[in-house]
């Protein structure tokens, strides 16, 4: 079953069979993440170089790639609603493991979220030097629009 499970698909599961989904599909955003920062830090350089034949085709595989891990947070609410109830959470769903399990998936979610966390940050601080780019552009063909306040 993909990650795109219809939630009455994801209600039919075993408990077992959810839990599966749910761990791969945190171990799949674990790498997914990391190849969204390899991509957002290609953005920024060729932001920073002024190369723009390069900015669509990363632009493209980072909303192709956000595109897919959102559709794994959709499956994995399911997932873990399924598991511990409608108002479930992730630290619920892990309670059901058994100890060793629990501390790995424990790890790995916080090394997903601070992975979150940092793609956030790198994506703020390209849109920041794009912002900054196009401003400056704006000046440059169009000269500034207020030099003075007005009187």
């Amino acid at each position: 079953m993909s990650f795109n499970t219809p939630g009455a698909a994801v209600a039919a599961l075993s408990r077992q069979d959810a839990m599966r989904l749910l761990l791969g599909g945190i171990a799949d955003d674990l790498q997914a993440y990391q190849t969204l920062n390899t991509l957002l830090q290609q953005q920024f350089q060729a932001a920073l170089r002024h190369k723009a034949a390069e900015l669509g085709p990363v632009a493209e595989a980072i909303s192709t790639l956000v595109d897919t891990m959102q559709a794994r947070r959709v499956q994995r609410v399911a997932l873990v609603q399924r598991l511990v109830g409608p108002d479930g959470t992730m630290k619920q769903a892990f309670a059901l493991l058994k100890n060793a399990a629990r501390e790995k998936m424990e790890a790995d979610w916080n090394t997903l979220e601070q992975a979150v966390i940092e793609c956030k940050r790198i994506s703020k601080r390209n849109g920041d030097l794009l912002v900054e780019q196009y401003s400056i552009m704006q000046r440059v063909l169009h000269g500034e629009e207020q030099i003075y306040a007005p009187a």
